[in-house]
């Protein structure tokens, strides 16, 4: 009884392993569509779980006419030693990514190589309302140090830097070409069972002002700040500016607030 039991479950298991090992890409791209909320996509999923490649899309990409949200094609490879415990996953795109992102690790914890993303501003319409409203054009790159990342309680807990550069940002509602360079810095911890984010929002220079700080909790964003026109610009940024906020006063000038809570 008990030898036919076992060969009952490494039967099970010879065939669970094959499943896995010769699994699709397109497998892949379902868990990433439905861990997102259907907000992130993997396009044109080819190859395999194990060696493959895909577009990234967002929400809007559902139509045809829509461009991917980044650049080029990711490529991955990712160990079969993950089903004994050990995470070891190269992603690579030269079009989008300044170097490979290598994560290493096991089950619960992971550690993910500094790199950076550049993506066209123009990509960003594939999220949807209101960005394609905005249709904001410029380059965006999102950098980061080594990232350790973990498992907790079914929660993803994250610690490092990151640093999102907004470079010669314009808007087709605004006729300032372009509106200004921007950097958003955010440090990520986690304390308490609550992972947190320090955000700080800054202008490196433009006609449109931009400043302010806030905090993530939890996925819940905390930001105060503000956005007002450079001295001899307001006239031609008044009805951009109207549609970011609530006009106030502060330091006897007219600016518009940023909350979000």
């Amino acid at each position: 009884m008990r030898s036919k039991l076992l060969w009952v479950c490494m039967g099970c298991f010879s065939v669970l392993s094959t499943a896995l090992l010769f699994s699709p890409a397109s497998w892949l791209a379902q868990v990433v569509e439905t861990q997102t909320q259907g907000r992130i996509i993997l396009g044109d999923a080819q190859g395999s779980l194990w060696h493959g490649s895909a577009f990234i899309g967002g929400a809007a990409s559902r139509s045809e006419a829509v461009t991917p949200l980044l650049p080029g094609r990711f490529t991955w490879k990712l160990s079969p030693l993950v089903l004994i415990g050990k995470v070891d996953l190269m992603l690579d795109n030269p079009a989008a990514l300044s170097a490979p992102v290598h994560v290493s690790g096991n089950w619960s914890q992971w550690q993910v190589a500094a790199t950076s993303i550049n993506m066209p501003a123009e990509r960003l319409v594939a999220l949807g309302a209101p960005l394609n409203t905005l249709q904001p054009t410029g380059d965006m790159r999102l950098s980061w140090n080594d990232l350790q990342v973990e498992r907790q309680k079914g929660r993803i807990a994250v610690a490092g830097l990151m640093t999102l550069d907004l470079v010669a940002m314009s808007s087709r509602l605004s006729p300032v070409k372009p509106l200004g360079s921007y950097q958003m810095t955010m440090a990520l911890s986690d304390s308490q069972n609550e992972q947190h984010a320090s955000i700080v929002l800054k202008t490196i220079s433009g006609a449109m002002l931009l400043d302010g700080n806030g905090k993530l909790v939890n996925g819940r964003l905390q930001f105060s700040g503000t956005a007002q026109a450079a001295d001899g610009q307001e006239e031609k940024l008044a009805n951009l500016l109207n549609l970011l906020g609530q006009r106030r006063q502060q330091n006897g000038k007219t600016v518009i607030g940023l909350e979000f809570s």
